[in-house]
């Protein structure tokens, strides 16, 4: 059993194709393996399983104002149930709303977008969104990065 002190969202060797082919419902899953194609794509980096459920991509230090550190990845994603889950940077929605505007159908929440599928989302919209919370993650973008919500 993991102490509190552990953080439970790390990579491990799992398998992201047999996670993904996993996926219940033959949509989901398509759209899950779509959106690893992308991710890979923008941010350069391999698929790699964060903990059971999360599909990351590279990797970046964060520190909280509490003096707290850890690591997250520069961007990634889960096939819930509900939704397709993509986790980008801590306050996203205020930094970039002219894009989440071109998005197409979406919620959000703290670092996460909440998308049904990805028929009906702007890819190059969504694109653009990755690609700012890579550039923001790897110090490239000013802005400040709070970590990750997880």
């Amino acid at each position: 059993m993991a102490s509190s002190n552990q953080p439970v969202t790390v990579p491990t060797d799992a398998s992201v194709e047999d996670f993904l082919a996993a996926v219940p419902g033959e949509r989901r899953r398509a759209d899950a393996e779509r959106l690893r194609a992308i991710l890979a794509e923008v941010t350069g980096e391999p698929a790699v399983m964060w903990g059971p459920s999360i599909v990351g991509f590279g990797s970046y230090r964060y520190t909280y104002a509490s003096g707290r550190t850890g690591d997250w990845p520069l961007a990634g994603f889960s096939p819930r149930k509900q939704h397709l889950v993509v986790y980008l940077v801590g306050g996203f929605e205020e930094r970039y709303a002219p894009v989440l505007a071109r998005l197409g159908p979406h919620k959000t929440g703290k670092g996460c977008l909440y998308l049904k599928g990805l028929d009906d989302v702007d890819e190059s919209a969504l694109r653009e969104l990755i690609d700012r919370t890579v550039r923001v993650h790897k110090g490239v973008d000013r802005a400040s990065d709070p970590g990750p919500v997880a």
